[in-house]
């Protein structure tokens, strides 16, 4: 029970951890991507071990590893057409207009 309690609090930890190296990264797009995907792959961690805990299947991840596939290929897809368009992937030679 307590290293299941060491767990939790580390869980929350790596992910906090993840959330500031976003924040502080929100200038280079493949930065961003690198801590997102860090933070998918903890929640995925999470998850196995919240359900190997509790003793249920493991249908779930299976469904989770093939939309987090999907979203790393969609940001992969986006940092590659700013590159082509715009020569780099910085944010700050987009504009909203």
């Amino acid at each position: 029970m307590v290293l299941n309690l060491v767990f939790e609090y580390l869980f929350i930890l790596i992910f906090f951890m993840g959330l500031i190296k976003l924040c502080m990264n929100h200038f280079n797009l493949l930065m961003i991507l690198l801590s997102l995907e860090f933070i998918i792959l903890l929640i995925y961690m999470m998850i196995m071990f919240y359900l190997n805990m509790i003793k249920l299947e493991m249908y779930f991840n299976m469904f989770f590893l093939v939309f987090s596939v999907c979203e790393g290929v969609l940001g992969l897809s986006i940092l590659i057409l700013m590159v082509r368009y715009h020569g780099n992937d910085n944010f700050q030679v987009l504009s909203i207009l």
